[in-house]
Parts: C-alpha cells; structure tokens; sequence
C-alpha cells in the first residue's frame, strides 16, 4: 500500500468528522435560535461536541498531509458532499431534493475525476526547500492575485446585493484565506514527517528541526489561517442555510487548495495532456454542480430562511428588502419581553 493510500483514507475519515461537526454546529444555532433565552451558543451540547468532531477532523487530515499531495487531498472533500445530505436529513430535518441529489452526483463525479488523475506523489522536503518555495515568484504573483480576490468579493459581500451572490462570496473570501491553512498544515506534516525519519535512519536533524524559527512560523500560520476559517465557518452557519453555505464553503476551500498545492509544490509538473484533460473536465463537473445547488427564489423563501418585505408609496414600489428569519426570531423575543415588562 502505497503512502498516498494511507493519506487518503485518514483523510477521508477526517472529512466525514468535519462534516458531522459543522451540521452539529448548525444544529446548534438552530436552536439557539428557537429558544426563548438567547444563551451563548457555547451553552449548547451540540455546538461543543460539534467544535470536537470538527477538530479530531482537521487533526486526522493534518496527519494525512504528510503522506500524498495537497491537490490530491483537497479533491477527496468530495466525500463530504455525500456525508452532508445525510447528515443534514437527520440532524437539521432538511428536504433532500432530487434536484439536490443530481447536484451532489455532478460534485462527486468532478472530485473522482481530481483524484483518479491528480498527482499521486508526496515527497518529503528539507526545511530549506519549503523555505525556497515559499519566495518563488510564481508563487509570490498567485499570493498577489488571491489578495485581489478576496478584495473583489469581500466588497460584493459588503454590498450585500444578491440572494446567491452574498454567500458565495461570502464563501469565496473564507474559503480564500482558509485554504491556506492546508498548505502550512501540509508544510508542518512535512517537517514532522523529516525529523521522524532523520531520527530513525539517523541522516542528521532529527527532532531538532521542531525547534527551528521556520517551524514556529508556520505553526503560527497555521493557526491564523485556520482560526479565521474556523470563525468564518461558525458566523455563515450562522447567517446562511447549512444545506447551501456548506457545499459552497466546500467548494471554495477545495478550489483553492488545489490551486495552492499546484503553485506551492510545483504538482502540475506531473501532468501530460490526458492527465490534464481529466482534470480540467472534473473542475467542471464540480462547477455544474454549484449551479445546480443553487436554490430557486420559492424554495428559498417555503425553506423560510428568508423572509421577503415589500411596501409601495402610492405608485411607486419600494425595492424588495431580505431579512434572516433568525433576526426576525431575535426582534420578535426582544419584543415579547419588552411587551411582558411594561404591560
């Protein structure tokens, strides 16, 4: 059994207790919203023992990392497309679709294809070279365009302008900086992964290579990035409806990891035209998908996630305004009680 292999299946099970964690945190919030005392969401048992699947998740694809490549890795959250609609069946009570269902098979078809014609290597690389890599100016110039994107879509976001566009930049923007997280998880694998074999085979560094300033600078990379995905993940389970915020942060960080894992480690070079063909067709095969998972205005408001309000002046109508349904939720009990205390 090759490396790749035993990365694979540890990260696979990684993503099914990410999945499982971020429908326990919706759940939560779910209800928190229904209850009358708007408690701290930290108060709820689903939401902590979502925030620990959520965590033994990112720990098991941590430890993947050091075993294939990162485009490799990030295409199997696939897995996580198949795992939510039932986990969102069972825990949010969500109607799974036949429209949904096709969605899911384009997304899972796109991944198998990222997969089956990926880069199936991962080798383990010196302090020095990572370092290397990390000032080699292509990937300096894709640093440089994925500032711009986040510039593009945080002020789309803030417009907040388009009953599908806001959460999808939303996404993109989370998904953007959040992907990084996988290439300094991916680097500190790599690093932990050397001192282990140094030490064994005893070629030099061994654990030595721990204590180095370039670790603890990824490590704090690591957990910026991720701390930012991690709360960028919480507050859209919180805005949006899990059954579309969630595919799209899937999407967004699977994307972009890719992307990374071909600049950073310089993965494309293992492709030859088949190779290539298979994999741009499974990138689109992924983007049907997202189109596909897109609900339409009747199902988004029957869903009641968002609540519609329209006046008109005379004869002049007044542009059409979205409110959460969990802020209506918020108004009606701060209401409730301002009415019980002064009646």
């Amino acid at each position: 059994m090759g490396d790749w292999v035993i990365g694979a299946l540890i990260n696979l099970l990684g993503s099914i207790f990410i999945n499982f964690g971020t429908n326990l945190l919706k759940l939560a919030h779910d209800e928190r919203n229904l209850s009358a005392r708007m408690k701290p969401i930290v108060y709820f048992q689903a939401w902590r023992i979502g925030i620990l699947f959520f965590t033994i998740g990112n720990c098991l694809n941590f430890i993947s990392f050091g075993y294939a490549a990162q485009s490799l890795l990030s295409a199997l959250g696939s897995i996580q497309f198949i795992s939510n609609i039932g986990f969102a069946y069972l825990l949010l009570n969500k109607t799974v679709t036949i429209k949904l269902l096709l969605a899911t098979a384009f997304v899972v078809a796109g991944n198998i294809f990222l997969v089956a014609f990926g880069n199936h290597q991962s080798p383990v690389y010196t302090t020095e070279q990572l370092g290397e890599n990390y000032t080699n100016i292509v990937f300096l110039v894709y640093c440089i365009s994925l500032v711009l994107v986040v510039i593009f879509h945080h002020s789309i976001y803030k417009r907040g302008k388009g009953q599908m566009v806001v959460p999808f930049s939303y996404a993109v923007v989370s998904g953007a900086i959040g992907s990084c997280s996988v290439l300094f998880a991916k680097s500190l694998s790599n690093i932990l992964r050397l001192s282990l074999l140094s030490s064994v085979d005893g070629s030099g560094g061994g654990y030595s290579t721990l204590r180095s300033g370039f670790t603890y600078s990824m490590l704090l990379m690591f957990i910026s990035t991720g701390g930012f995905w991690m709360a960028r993940l919480n507050e859209g389970l919180s805005r949006f409806d899990a059954i579309l915020i969630v595919p799209m942060f899937q999407i967004a960080w699977t994307f972009f990891s890719i992307c990374t894992g071909f600049v950073y480690f310089e993965e494309y070079k293992v492709f030859d035209a088949l190779r290539t063909t298979m994999f741009v067709l499974g990138m689109i095969s992924v983007f049907v998908g997202i189109y596909l998972l897109a609900p339409e205005d009747d199902e988004v408001l029957k869903d009641g996630s968002l609540a519609v309000f329209k006046t008109s002046n005379l004869s002049q109508d007044v542009e059409r305004k979205f409110m959460p349904s969990g802020q209506i939720r918020d108004i009606e009990i701060i209401w409730t009680r301002y009415a019980d205390e002064n009646c």
